[in-house]
């Protein structure tokens, strides 16, 4: 009978109890990272306490971690809607958003990890948020309009997402554009108005000119009035006076040509 060796046994089972020991060890503990939390389950189960970042215990093949980020993550989509006046309209908007730290185990719970919620909760809440605020305007008021527009889609996001525990930190429209026809009757559209307003500014321009050449003429002629008004007889006198060649007028008399005005000095 064949008899085994117990100190060729010995070795096999002190290797494999190192292995198993090992093994226990490395998956005694979970190491959260920085900027994550950590989901706790039991057998599957999810439990109510949530693991912040460090080092934790847990029991292996019973306790496993599922880490979660709660940092800002950024998610960028593309989106076709209508308007108010049946124009179509592409849209770009960013999101930023991240994971209610308190809620990370009932979302992983009811969504799943990251890629979970940004496929069935994030990109589905844009496009109905979206479609809900677009057609309320029409193509020109979203352009003239456009931060209304995003204030109110920020809204609608907001209120969408923080059923699930997710929080709206930011909300941008990168772009918005509409079809090529419309865009080319807007560009028609502004450049009419440019026009308009360039006719009504040279036609302003002209009146003002108009009127000023108006008041420089009543200036004018107000003042020639005023100087008019201001020669007064002693003015003209010495203007005559001005003038004068030395010698006085004359009048025809029996005696000959006498002076009009007689200069000898009376008689006593």
């Amino acid at each position: 009978m064949y008899r085994v060796n117990s100190f060729a046994v010995k070795p096999y089972l002190f290797g494999g109890a190192i292995v198993l020991v090992s093994y226990f060890l490395l998956n005694s503990f979970a190491l959260i990272n920085a900027g994550e939390r950590g989901v706790v389950m039991i057998f599957g189960k999810v439990q109510d306490n949530i693991l912040d970042e460090g080092l934790h215990f847990k029991i292996p093949l019973v306790t496993s971690i599922r880490p979660l980020t709660v940092r800002v993550q950024k998610t960028e989509i593309s989106a076709t809607a209508g308007t108010k006046d049946l124009q179509t309209l592409d849209i770009v908007l960013a999101l930023n958003w991240h994971i209610e730290p308190s809620q990370v185990n009932k979302i992983f719970q009811r969504v799943g990890d990251e890629a979970q919620i940004v496929e069935q909760i994030i990109k589905p809440a844009i496009t109905e948020s979206l479609k809900a605020s677009t057609p309320k305007r029409t193509a020109e008021e979203i352009l003239k309009q456009r931060s209304d527009l995003k204030d109110e889609i920020d809204q609608q996001i907001k209120n969408r997402l923080q059923t699930y525990g997710l929080v709206v930190d930011d909300v941008s429209l990168l772009n918005i554009s509409f079809s090529a026809e419309f865009t080319k009757s807007i560009e028609a559209k502004q450049i009419a108005e440019q026009e308009a307003k360039q006719a009504e500014f040279i036609a302003l321009k002209a009146t003002k000119e108009a009127e000023a050449e108006v008041n420089r003429a009543k200036g004018q002629a107000e003042a020639q009035r005023l100087l008019r008004q201001n020669l007064t007889a002693e003015l003209l006198q010495k203007q005559a006076i001005d003038k004068w060649n030395g010698q006085f007028p004359t009048v025809m008399g029996g005696n000959g040509a006498l002076p009009l005005i007689n200069l000898a000095p009376p008689k006593p």
